[in-house]
């Protein structure tokens, strides 16, 4: 059901490499990772890079409300050959981008934007 959508979105940004939606607890609803990259490219597990994220992004959501600056979003963990963009949903789930460093990181941020608010009224 969300499969399509997520692929649509993975595969409009130039360096989109997977997407993902799941659930804080870690289990994944659906993914997508794009088969069409550089032969040299190393494609992420996204599974498992999902399943990392959950238990980060649930203790970054735990240090927000302790500080009481509102409901976590969004978060970007950049590393030397990922680039992660995560969009909080609702209180159970989170949909993910990732591209190369050298990607369109804009883009997969506005389309993780447009992407948001269909995946929520599916739910």
């Amino acid at each position: 059901m969300f499969s399509e959508s997520i692929q649509k979105m993975v595969d409009r940004v130039d360096g989109g490499v997977a997407g993902i939606l799941m659930g804080f607890d870690g289990i994944s609803v659906e993914s997508y990772t794009r088969s069409a990259l550089a032969p040299d490219a190393q494609t992420p597990d996204i599974q498992t890079v999902g399943m990392e994220l959950a238990h980060v992004i649930t203790q970054v959501r735990r240090a927000a409300e302790l500080l009481e600056v509102g409901g976590l979003r969004e978060v970007t963990i950049r590393s030397d050959k990922l680039t992660v963009l995560v969009y909080a949903l609702n209180e159970e789930y989170f949909v993910a981008c990732a591209l190369r460093p050298d990607g369109n990181f804009g883009k997969a941020r506005y389309l993780l934007r447009l992407l948001a608010p269909q995946i929520q009224s599916e739910l």
